[in-house]
């Protein structure tokens, strides 16, 4: 199979020449509107790095669209975050490019220096989330970003003065604040989606804490289990956060604990045993981990049913 290109955009200047628009009126931050946007001819062809940040909400899309790897009806207002130095593909877009609309903000890591965002942008999950976990906006919702994109907009087209940065950074927390809120909206309100994970990751720790080799395969980590899942670790941290109170890591250790109370209360095998059974490489970590966990010693668990 023939490897896909590969294009580093540097620049938000080489980015608004790519795209056949005028030079950006500050070199570290633009807001774009979609409409006026030129579409690469070979957009869905190549992979895409990114030096910058950018947050888009974009409208005009046929068809239906993935959340989480399963198919959803919202194609009104669909948020996208895509950090920089991320890779990442735009599919063939199936409408004509009169009909597309929306607005894209494309921020540089160089604008936020010495500023509040500098570190706390990193922190922000949705950045980590595939083009596949996107956000899906409700009428009120675009609305609000849309004003909080017009002040933004508005303060960059303006002469920048020494207040500038500081205006504008504060209007970009805000917009990460409110996207956050929206998203735990979208966690809690499709249920539907929502509830076949939980059960496709139950189905999966049963599985996988049921097999015989787990001994040289090793406690499933994060990674894996997001992986297996196909969503990002830190999307499906946060998803279940959300739903359940318990991040991944925390619905490990949940069934690797009811397993180990399994095998305590219906086997002779000694704690090493156990250990080594549920992927553990030294008992220690695992009498630790149990304990810490029940408020008992494997030993003193299997006691209470003498």
């Amino acid at each position: 199979m023939e490897q896909r290109k590969t294009i580093r955009i540097k620049t938000i200047t080489e980015y608004h020449k790519l795209r056949g628009l005028p030079p950006p009126e500050h070199p570290l931050i633009s807001v774009i509107d979609y409409s006026t946007m030129k579409r690469p001819s070979d957009i869905g062809e190549v992979n895409w790095i990114l030096d910058f940040y950018h947050i888009s909400v974009k409208r005009g899309m046929n068809g239906k669209l993935k959340y989480g790897q399963q198919e959803c009806d919202f194609d009104e207002g669909i948020m996208f975050f895509i950090s920089s130095n991320q890779v990442f593909r735009i599919a063939a877009e199936t409408t004509s490019e009169n009909k597309q609309s929306g607005w894209m903000l494309l921020i540089h890591s160089d604008f936020l220096w010495n500023t509040s965002l500098a570190k706390k942008i990193r922190q922000y999950g949705f950045f980590d989330y595939s083009l596949t976990e996107s956000l899906f906006l409700s009428n009120k919702e675009e609305i609000i970003l849309d004003q909080i994109i017009g002040n933004i907009r508005q303060e960059s087209h303006l002469n920048l003065d020494k207040f500038s940065q500081n205006i504008i950074v504060s209007h970009l927390e805000t917009l990460m604040n409110y996207s956050e809120r929206f998203y735990e909206r979208q966690f809690m309100t499709r249920k539907a989606v929502n509830h076949k994970i939980l059960a496709r990751l139950e189905e999966l720790l049963e599985a996988y804490f049921n097999d015989h080799d787990l001994a040289s395969k090793g406690l499933p980590t994060v990674q894996f289990i997001s992986g297996e899942l196909n969503l990002s670790y830190n999307y499906l941290s946060a998803l279940l956060k959300t739903l359940t109170g318990q991040t991944t890591q925390q619905h490990i250790h949940e069934k690797l604990i009811e397993k180990a109370k399994e095998k305590l209360s219906t086997t002779d095998l000694s704690v090493s045993e156990i250990a080594y059974e549920l992927g553990f490489e030294h008992p220690q970590s695992f009498s630790k981990l149990f304990k810490n966990k029940t408020d008992m010693s494997p030993l003193a668990f299997r006691q209470s049913f003498n």
